[in-house]
């Protein structure tokens, strides 16, 4: 048999990283260097970050800064930078990741597989064809060939005027 060493994980496993709060919120305050906390880019409403616990390599989240779990209750500027992010977000990951296909995804409210149900948030999942294989099946685990910070570094310079071009879009 052969190992599969993955010892980055480890982060993820010791409960002292374990984030407490809201995870949109606290990285919002900008507390932490944005590669640190994976954050790509902030708009005047709007957040893009690397998922910690991604289903795929270059799996985004994009959330509203506003802690809000309800869709209805964004004020129309709000509502409009969220959309243009995210729409702006699925191509750069388009033109720099290239996938086969992206999943896009808002879960609203914990029996509708919302994880974090108080902040609303949508999920851009990059596919490629044969993306899948046998060990989330066999073993529940996923194999994740790019680190994190990779993906980051990756990303990064196409987020370098996103706030300015989400604005002017998001506005008219």
């Amino acid at each position: 048999m052969k190992q599969l060493w993955a010892p980055w994980r480890m982060v993820y496993i010791d409960q002292e990283s374990i984030d407490t709060g809201c995870i949109f919120c606290n990285r919002n305050r900008g507390v932490e260097e944005s590669r640190q906390a994976l954050v790509l880019a902030r708009t005047t409403h709007s957040m893009v970050m690397l998922n910690k616990y991604p289903y795929n390599n270059g799996h985004l989240l994009l959330s509203p800064q506003q802690h809000q779990k309800d869709l209805s209750k964004l004020s129309v500027s709000e509502h409009a930078d969220l959309n243009e992010a995210l729409r702006r977000t699925v191509d750069i990951v388009r033109r720099v990741l290239n996938p086969s296909g992206i999943n896009l995804g808002m879960n609203l409210g914990k029996c509708a597989g919302a994880g974090i149900e108080d902040h609303l948030h949508w999920h851009i999942v990059p596919r490629w064809e044969g993306d899948t294989n046998f060990m989330p099946v066999i073993a529940d685990t996923r194999v994740m060939p790019q680190h994190l910070l990779d993906s980051y570094d990756r990303l990064a310079p196409h987020f370098q005027n996103f706030h300015r071009e989400v604005s002017q879009n998001a506005c008219g």
